[in-house]
């Protein structure tokens, strides 16, 4: 009896001692929610961009302060629901000049881990479309398998930029 109550207290202390140590400090890459302006976005592309107004479908104009037509982009917050990364929905912009010419695609507020992220603009997954008519890019694969070390992130974000480019191709 001795010997069960010595080793369950030795237990007990090592689960102790374990749990506390892992309680030190923050955690890596611990996901975070990170808000994403579409319109912060649009900026980046066109700085003189002042509002996004819808069009119709899925296609949004970006206005400048003349209220004139300076570009369009396509959001798939309404169809990324169920399109989960790494830790949840992972909904994309992308932003088109007049000619529906794409010129970024860029996440959205999500919770994926900032390093995974990071590690898919090194690697230029952004950049898949980029250049290439709204028509033509539909076609256009992005290989998740190609981006090691965030799959899941790759797949869930080539879902969403598919969706929205086949929708809005239809319109």
């Amino acid at each position: 009896m001795k010997k069960v109550l010595s080793l369950l207290f030795v237990t007990f202390a090592l689960l102790t001692i374990g749990v506390a140590q892992n309680n030190h400090g923050p955690k890596k890459d611990v996901p975070v929610l990170k808000e994403v302006s579409g319109l912060d976005v649009v900026k980046s592309v066109y700085p003189e961009a002042v509002a996004v107004e819808r069009n119709k479908g899925d296609w949004f104009n970006i206005v400048d302060s003349g209220k004139k037509v300076i570009g369009y982009c396509l959001s798939s917050k309404p169809y990324s629901e169920g399109i989960k990364g790494y830790n949840n929905t992972t909904p994309v912009i992308v932003i088109t000049d007049k000619n529906k010419v794409i010129q970024k695609v860029a996440i959205l507020s999500n919770w994926e881990t900032a390093a995974y992220l990071k590690k898919l603009e090194r690697q230029n997954f952004f950049n898949t479309w980029n250049g290439l008519k709204v028509s033509d890019a539909v076609k256009k694969k992005a290989s998740a398998d190609s981006y090691s070390g965030a799959t899941y992130s790759a797949t869930a974000l080539s879902k969403n930029v598919e969706i929205i480019l086949s929708k809005a191709a239809k319109n």
